[in-house]
């Protein structure tokens, strides 16, 4: 049930994401959810590997370059979903920034 409310708070981020970004586009309801599927599957697989591959660049950086494995997973995440664009990297960096604020926030109140 958990895993249910998580994914529909990382839907409604998007959709408000694609609201207020220029630059990020959801068409619906489906894509929006597709998308949040796919942003999940990705930072729960594909993130760690590319956190400890990039581990140095994020010690030099004081773990700033963390935000930009963030705005990369986003970005990636429009290329599988339909339906679901994202227009550039500075769009995906305050698109990702916004949902995994928005996806902090309401799962903590879960």
């Amino acid at each position: 049930m958990k895993i249910i409310a998580r994914l529909l708070i990382t839907t409604l981020a998007l959709l408000l994401v694609a609201a207020y970004v220029p630059g990020v586009t959801i068409d619906g309801l489906e894509s929006a959810l597709l998308a949040s599927l796919v942003l999940g599957l990705l930072n729960l697989i594909v993130r760690p590997v590319l956190l400890l591959f990039t581990l140095p660049v994020s010690i030099l950086t004081v773990g700033l370059f963390v935000f930009v494995i963030n705005a990369s997973l986003f970005w990636f995440a429009a290329t599988f979903v339909e339906g679901f664009a994202v227009s550039g990297f500075l769009a995906a960096f305050v698109g990702s920034l916004i949902v995994s604020l928005i996806s902090t926030l309401g799962n903590r109140y879960l």
